[in-house]
């Protein structure tokens, strides 16, 4: 590993894509699109039921080049994007790579009908002949019941590139330019800055910083509602009325490979134990002094301990866990910080929270962070190289099969955040902060299981409702009763939380993104159970899963490691390990 002192946080670059907005090579990539294209259009006259398998492939992999070179154009401008989201030209580019996609995807679509009318016959006769491409070719036949005329499906592409799109860029737009004020904190803040108070042990500062954050969103909760209502209106007239989806969630659930069932027993297992949770909120209400915890308080510190790491501190600890784990783990991590590829300080326009992007099977992820000391800090550190790991793991796939489905693409970076967990439990002499360590791993599995459960649980009631007609403030009401179910005794929710809906990114730009979350968690608890079980022959087990990338239905993938999804059992088991957790922070 190389050896690094004194890091900072710093910008990433972003050469190995291009020079910047006016770099030649990005016409030059773009010319190279429209002849790769048109190279691809000619072989509409060669499909037939018994095409040759070796020019089947070719077709693929002309696909593929086009693929990867779009990449490079859409990943630029969205990197650029998110280190200034008020950047004309970045904003710019991504409509251009966006509208010039949906052209392509239109001029190539031929391909992919063809493939799924073909019969089953061919098919599985060029199946054998697929090599890595076997399971993304087998995918795109199962949503043959799904699939519109070529003409409908060009109009769909088109629609969706100043529809969809658009209106997701708008409210990133919107809200990435938000700024903050809390009275007795000097300057302005960004929403990242913000949230630090809500783990501060004053509590009037927690609940300063969530009521600050509110009256903003609040202000604008009238256009932000709206933009929703259109995004939801948009995807069940696309999937729904159109694709003949039975759900609006069961879009989400065929796009993962995920049947409906295992879903919903996620879901219902989870529902089940919110009495988990509130168990937790009533030890930490104890614990800090408070009769009963406010919805501002539930990431508020156990102790007086106000720890802060350097950037240095973060990076140290964070590869030694990987270390300890796996040196191979731990050397593809490095490669994100031996390339540039980290953006990890604060800065005014830049986008809020954390990503891990991976462009492509050649190319190194880019890692956003927003850095700043904090004990979750290095968490997220730990969790986003994590994903980078999962992609180079996964770089001998092609580009349609290197990244796992949503849920499955938790896992390397819960994991590896439970590294660095317990190797800060071992290292940690203040009692103070080991104890804050252990609340904060339960704050963390609230944070990811059953607050993103039941933010799924909202989206499902949002789409019914918006198709009903519902108003903005109907949706701020049904979010407050969600909160207040999830809560029970437990937790006083104040009204202003009736717009935290407004400022969840995922329900805007991927609709049901967040049950990933609460499935890669409880999946990581059982892995990681595994793990401390059999040392190190679960090794291969689990880099099996993670270098299969997005090349094996993920329900077979599980089953090779003896993990059956479709059991509640399995999913209990995950509750089961957090209600010892709770258990033994009561007997502290």
């Amino acid at each position: 590993m190389t050896e690094q002192k004194h890091l900072e946080p710093t910008p990433w670059s972003l050469k190995e894509l291009f020079n910047g907005f006016d770099d030649p090579s990005i016409a030059v990539s773009y010319a190279q699109l429209e002849e790769m294209t048109k190279a691809c259009e000619a072989y509409r006259e060669l499909l037939a039921p018994d095409l040759a398998a070796e020019k089947f492939l070719e077709i693929i992999k002309s696909q593929e080049a086009i693929q990867k070179l779009m990449m490079r154009l859409y990943g630029f401008a969205y990197l650029s994007f998110s280190s200034n989201t008020q950047d004309q030209k970045a904003q710019t580019a991504i409509a251009r790579v966006q509208q010039v996609a949906a052209d392509i995807e239109n001029r190539t679509l031929f391909f992919s009908l063809w493939w799924k009318a073909l019969d089953e016959e061919n098919a599985s006769r060029l199946l054998a002949a697929s090599g890595d491409y076997t399971y993304y070719l087998q995918q795109l036949r199962n949503f043959k019941p799904f699939t519109l005329s070529e003409a409908e499906e060009k109009i769909i592409n088109i629609k969706n590139t100043t529809g969809a799109s658009a209106m997701d860029m708008l409210y990133d737009s919107i809200t990435n330019r938000y700024t903050f004020k809390i009275e007795g904190q000097e300057g302005e803040l960004t929403r990242g800055e913000l949230m630090t108070f809500a783990r501060n042990a004053d509590p009037e500062l927690r609940a300063k910083a969530y009521q600050e954050l509110y009256r903003v969103y609040g202000n604008d909760a009238p256009i932000l509602g709206q933009i929703y209502q259109n995004l939801v209106r948009d995807w069940r007239n696309e999937n729904l009325s159109l694709r003949g989806f039975s759900s609006p969630i069961s879009v989400r659930n065929q796009l993962n490979d995920l049947p409906d069932e295992v879903i919903e027993t996620l879901t219902q297992v989870a529902r089940s134990n919110a009495s988990v949770f509130q168990r937790f909120f009533k030890v930490k209400a104890k614990r800090i002094g408070m009769e009963k915890l406010r919805r501002y308080d539930i990431y508020a510190p156990v102790s007086s301990s106000d720890k802060k790491y350097s950037f240095q501190d973060a990076y140290d600890m964070t590869f030694e866990a990987f270390n300890r784990f796996d040196k191979g783990f731990a050397s593809l991590a490095q490669k994100v910080f031996d390339q540039k590829h980290v953006d990890s300080e604060v800065r005014k326009g830049k986008m809020g929270g954390a990503f891990c992007s991976t462009l492509g099977p050649d190319l190194t992820p880019w890692v956003l962070l927003n850095f700043q000391g904090r004990g979750d800090d290095v968490s997220t550190m730990a969790h986003e190289l994590g994903h980078a790991v999962h992609s180079l793991l996964a770089n001998s796939h092609s580009a349609f099969t290197q990244h796992a489905c949503l849920p499955l693409a938790e896992t390397a970076s819960t994991f590896g955040e439970m590294t660095l967990t317990d190797l800060l439990l071992e290292r940690e002499s203040d009692p103070n902060v080991q104890r804050d360590i252990l609340f904060r791993q339960v704050d963390d599995a609230y944070a990811t299981i059953m607050r993103q459960i039941y933010f799924s649980i909202f989206e499902r009631e949002a789409h019914t409702k918006i198709d009903a007609g519902a108003s903005v403030d109907e949706l701020s009401e049904a979010y407050l009763a969600n909160l207040r179910e999830q809560f029970g005794d437990a937790v006083e929710v104040s009204d202003e939380f009736k717009y935290e809906w407004v400022s969840i990114p995922h329900i805007y730009g991927t609709p049901f993104y967040v049950y990933a979350y609460a499935f890669g968690q409880l999946l990581v608890f059982a892995l990681y159970k595994m793990y401390q079980e059999q040392g190190e022959s679960f090794k291969p087990k689990y880099l099996r899963i993670l270098s299969a990338g997005g090349s094996v239905a993920p329900v077979e993938l599980l089953k090779e490691a003896g993990i059956d999804v479709s059991q509640a059992a399995f999913w209990q088991g995950g509750f089961d390990l957090i209600n010892e957790m709770v258990t033994k922070l009561e007997s502290l």
